[in-house]
């Protein structure tokens, strides 16, 4: 599977052979557990550095199959042994998360599915109406690709839950395979 990435930076640019490197090390944890769904990788550079300066702040969110796991702020004054650092303290978080889920995954276990029941395109949410007909609310921002601006009230979609200030709500939005009827 090809996985997800999304890398962003703060406050300076990002050169090519970073983004290289982020993209070298998020191929080697999908390839110790291909269900990542999806890697965020954000970086930052401290106020007012010069060319050089750190520490950088290395923040990895991935999204697996039960929820999220996150690695914050490995910071380091070279921007690669952050990155590298940062890589690490998340191989050992997946493959915790793997040892207590491995013989225990089960299809119905994959990310709850729904559909798209009401859609706020102005104001940048919808809800999803899940199968046991409850409403979860969700922001444009949680939308994987394609994109909010693709989805419609029926897309079937999977989705990550987690409590929010006012109730349930995705963290995570992805379409549900290739639009085709069973």
């Amino acid at each position: 599977m090809e996985l997800l990435l999304q890398i962003t930076s703060h406050d300076f640019a990002l050169s090519p052979g970073i983004a290289a490197e982020i993209r070298e090390h998020a191929d080697r944890l999908d390839a110790y557990y291909n269900r990542i769904m999806r890697c965020r990788v954000v970086i930052e550079a401290p106020v007012g550095h010069h060319r050089r300066g750190g520490p950088f702040n290395v923040r990895l969110d991935l999204t697996v199959p039960r929820g999220e796991l996150v690695v914050n702020r490995q910071a380091d004054e070279d921007l690669l042994v952050a990155i590298r650092d940062a890589f690490d303290a998340m191989r050992r978080r997946l493959e915790d998360y793997v040892r207590a889920h491995r013989g225990d995954v089960k299809v119905h276990e994959l990310a709850p599915f729904g559909r798209v029941a009401k859609l706020f395109p102005q104001e940048g949410y919808g809800f999803i109406e899940t199968v046991d007909q409850r409403e979860i609310y969700f922001h444009r921002h949680s939308v994987l690709d394609p994109g909010f601006d693709e989805l419609h009230v029926g897309t079937e979609v999977r989705f990550v839950e987690e409590q929010g200030e006012k109730g349930p709500q995705a963290s995570t939005v992805s379409f549900h395979g290739r639009p085709h009827h069973h």
